[in-house]
């Protein structure tokens, strides 16, 4: 049975109080949530370690937003994976489409940085998604398919089955536009389609999640489709009742 997963990205967003109150929110709200729906925030490196105890001991997961893709050493400004674990982190997203974007992150990077996060003991939110001319040049699967290829076949199935999926169509992001539930299922069901090629019957455990401006609106049109199994909420989750009520779609 896969998990249902909403998972908070607050990007870079927030001070460290504003941040701890949004914490506590989501918290105090996580009752109204479905048992079945495991929730996620993932804050800003800064707010780690307080976020930390607001969420210790609750249903709530923490996730960062990132890792470096070395285990120590003189990278100024870089973040590790066993920081991250020292900061109770279960979660990192990797392969964020901004970080692919702004920072020229690459497949043979991510690679990296898949790999050191399941061995610290961490479930890497894995992004995949194509740009507009991509879509609109109808290369939208073929793009998806490359980039699950290029770094989740190079794992082993037992190290694929902590990894969580999310796809993000990228001209979807921040821009008030949103995948039709249509586009999003077939896109969906090609990202397990894929993992079916190389990991068999595992594909149909993996947690694939939804990253394309899901709001409280289209959150549960979303949801019923039968390949999505959550989403990955950016602008929504910086307001825990809409953060919440995307949750509770399910």
């Amino acid at each position: 049975m896969r998990k249902h997963i909403v998972a908070g990205n607050w990007k870079m967003n927030t001070t460290v109080a504003d941040g701890v109150n949004l914490a506590k929110e989501v918290v105090a709200a996580a009752s109204e949530v479905p048992s079945s729906v495991k929730l996620i925030i993932a804050p800003p490196f800064t707010h780690l370690v307080p976020v930390a105890e607001v969420v210790k001991g609750s249903v709530v997961g923490l996730s960062a937003q990132n890792c470096a893709d070395k285990v120590s050493g003189a990278y100024t400004g870089e973040v590790s994976v066993d920081m991250l674990v020292s900061a109770s982190c279960e979660y990192t997203i990797l392969g964020h489409s901004e970080r692919r974007q702004y920072y020229g992150e690459t497949d043979a990077k991510l690679v990296e940085k898949v790999k050191l996060a399941i061995a610290a003991g961490l479930s890497p939110i894995f992004c995949v998604g194509e740009n507009l001319e991509e879509r609109e040049a109808g290369r939208h699967f073929d793009v998806v398919a490359e980039q699950v290829k290029n770094v989740l076949y190079t794992l082993s199935a037992e190290e694929m089955a902590k990894v969580i999926v999310a796809y993000e169509p990228v001209w979807a992001i921040g821009t008030g536009k949103t995948a039709t539930a249509e586009q999003a299922q077939e896109i969906h069901a090609c990202i397990r389609k894929v993992l079916a090629d190389k990991f068999g019957a595992l594909a149909d455990d993996i947690t694939i999640l939804y990253g394309g401006s899901c709001k409280p609106s289209n959150a549960k049109e979303l949801f019923a489709c039968p390949d999505i199994d959550g989403g990955l909420i950016g602008g929504a989750a910086l307001k825990a009742s809409d953060f919440i009520a995307i949750a509770k779609s399910f």
